[in-house]
């Protein structure tokens, strides 16, 4: 498979899962969310599905990226996608922990762990191929502020 097959596949499979998120989100986003209490530097609803869905694209590229260099450094790119997988799994269930479970604390905690699984999958990643490690920066980034947000949003909720 070429490397813009492996980089389309693996950016199809972050957007379906970032459908599936949605999917759970919107059931919520309208009734229940706006009855909690958020801080103020909450983002306005419409700002997250735009931001979600590049930072999805700009993932499949970086795991498409890694990926493609299976022949040349074998376990590590193992390791990092099976990293990779993880973080993804464990985003899609964050959207269910919060919206459908509405549970803040587990909320809270799965995301601390997201996070941690996140920066490990950019060491990985930014070890197989430079490009692909960058690309994964602004969802690190994307990630601690939702950190924040959903810890801020446990404490004044609790």
């Amino acid at each position: 498979m070429s490397k813009y097959l492996k980089i389309l596949y693996v950016v199809a499979v972050c957007l379906a899962a970032g459908y599936l998120s949605s999917l759970v989100t919107q059931a919520n986003i309208e009734t229940w969310y706006p009855t909690i209490k958020k801080p103020v530097f909450n983002p306005p609803n419409w700002v997250f599905a735009p931001v979600w869905t590049l930072l999805f694209i700009m993932m499949g590229i970086a795991a498409g990226l890694v990926w493609d260099k299976l022949k040349e450094n074998r376990e590590l790119v193992k390791k990092g996608l099976f990293l990779f997988t993880i973080q993804l799994l464990l985003n899609i269930f964050w959207s269910y922990i919060f919206f459908s479970l509405k549970n803040l604390l587990l909320a809270t905690i799965e995301i601390v762990l997201l996070l941690l699984i996140i920066f490990e999958t950019y060491t990985v990643f930014k070890k197989v191929d430079k490009l692909a490690g960058r690309l994964l920066i602004p969802y690190l980034v994307w990630v601690s502020f939702a950190t924040l947000l959903t810890a801020s949003i446990y404490f004044l909720n609790f």
